[in-house]
This record gives C-alpha cells, sequence and structure tokens, in this order.
C-alpha cells in the first residue's frame, strides 16, 4: 500500500507539518525530518524554496529566501534526500511551484523522487485539467500522488472533478488568503469546512492555511482527517531550534 494511503488508514487525526528546506540551515533538512517522525508526526511536507511563492504568506516567504540565500537548490535537496528511507518511514510530500521542476525537466524530476522515496508533489500552481492531460500519466509511472487544493470559493462542480482525480488527499485551504498562522477560525470557515464534509468526497481532506495551535488543529480536524502546520513551525524552528521540535509538537495533539 502506499504510504500515503496506509496513513490515511490509521484510525486517528492526521498531524502533517511544513517546512522550507535549506531552513534554518542549509543542512537541517534531515535532522528535522527525524525529529518530527520521532515526536510523532503522521506526514512531513518539504518546501522546495522557489524566489516567487505567490501562495505563502510572510512566514513562509522569508524562510523560502533565508533558504535560497543558504544555497538551497533541487539537486541539493535530492542530494540531501538520497538515504532519507533508511531512516524515515512516514509519507514525504515534497510541496513547491511548477517552475523550478519544468526547469529541472518533469521527467527528471519525478524520476528524482522515485529513486529518493517522495510519495507525492503539491504544486499549487499546476491546475488540475493540465496535470490530467499533460502529465497524470508521468506522475503515476514513478509512483507519485499529486495533490490538490481547494478553497472556500472553489465551486462544487470543481471540487467534484478534483476528486474524480485526486489521489492521497485534497489540500483544504482554510480561507482566500495566503498561508499565515491564526488562533481561531471563524464562523464562515467553519460553515466550509461542514459543506465540504458533507459533500461526502471519496478523497480525505487535511486543512492547510492558518493553524497554529491545539486549537485550531482541533477545529481543523472535527470536519476534516488532518491538518497542516507551516507557518508556526518555521516561527518556533527559528526561536527554539531543530532540537525543541518535541515541544512543538506535544503541544499540537
Amino acid at each position: 500500500m502506499h504510504r500515503i494511503d496506509q496513513a490515511f488508514a490509521q484510525d486517528q487525526k492526521l498531524l502533517s507539518i511544513y517546512f522550507s528546506a535549506g531552513h534554518p540551515q542549509l543542512e537541517d533538512t534531515l535532522p528535522i525530518l527525524q525529529q518530527l517522525q520521532d515526536s510523532g508526526v503522521d506526514m512531513i511536507e518539504i518546501g522546495l524554496p522557489f524566489s516567487d511563492p505567490l501562495a505563502d504568506g510572510p512566514t513562509i516567504q522569508e524562510s523560502a529566501t533565508k533558504a535560497l540565500r543558504n544555497g538551497m537548490t533541487t539537486e541539493k535537496l535530492f542530494q540531501q534526500l538520497e538515504n532519507v528511507r533508511e531512516h524515515i518511514h512516514i509519507p514525504l510530500v515534497l510541496m513547491g511551484y511548477f517552475n523550478p521542476m519544468l526547469q529541472y525537466g518533469m521527467e527528471a524530476f519525478c524520476a528524482g523522487c522515485e529513486r529518493i522515496g517522495i510519495d507525492g508533489l503539491i504544486i499549487p500552481d499546476l491546475p488540475v485539467d493540465i496535470y490530467q492531460q499533460e502529465y497524470q500519466m508521468l506522475f503515476e509511472k514513478h509512483g507519485l500522488y499529486n495533490m490538490f487544493l481547494i478553497t472556500p470559493q472553489t465551486s462544487e462542480e470543481r471540487i467534484r472533478y478534483i476528486d474524480t482525480v485526486s489521489k492521497g488527499f485534497i489540500y483544504m485551504v482554510s480561507s482566500a488568503s495566503v498561508t499565515g498562522a491564526k488562533n481561531t477560525f471563524g464562523e464562515a470557515q467553519e460553515a466550509y469546512f461542514k459543506r465540504i464534509a458533507a459533500m461526502k468526497l471519496n478523497t480525505p481532506q487535511i486543512v492547510g492555511f492558518g493553524i497554529s495551535n491545539a486549537v485550531t488543529y482541533q477545529a481543523a480536524t472535527t470536519h476534516a482527517r488532518g491538518a497542516i502546520i507551516g507557518s508556526a513551525f518555521i516561527r518556533f524552528l527559528e526561536k527554539k531550534g531543530v532540537a525543541q521540535i518535541p515541544e512543538f509538537v506535544s503541544q499540537i495533539r
């Protein structure tokens, strides 16, 4: 069974953590992965830094900028992750923008992901219809799931179309804004969570954007299978360092 499917086969709400590869320090990628796995995280999203991250809030943008300055590149990340599956057994998802992948070459990029044991990709600026027409066969050839984003503004017709194409999970963006930690969710977001749950989609959903603490994690997972934390974790890393990661995870659930 695919590692992402195995994670969702568990009878529990999932916690996924996002961080920018190469931040705070260039060689922190593997230590962060190990600490997160040891702390009981269910899945990890590794951000591939890009110079123009349109969907990201200031915290993630700044971390990506620092990572690029540190010398992080696609090739460098592949080198860092070459033997990652000797130690890391939970699902690993690369999240990044389409341009660097195209520059690398999609065939080479997907082959590299398969070689090192990446389970899937999240590419916010790759539309689902373009993916289905041009890249789905390539992804499937290399055993990669591709996860798509929906927002409160996504039409029901589009959501159901995404559901038919999706494998793994649907990334349910909690609001129409860019990424960033929040302390609570409002009534509109709660209604959105309930509306998507009532659609009874075939693909499980994970909520992202705005999850920062136990309160928002619980709210996000009341109607979804899991939640993703990014900005709050990155700020914690900058403040307390890699060695203190268990403290962060213990505060969430």
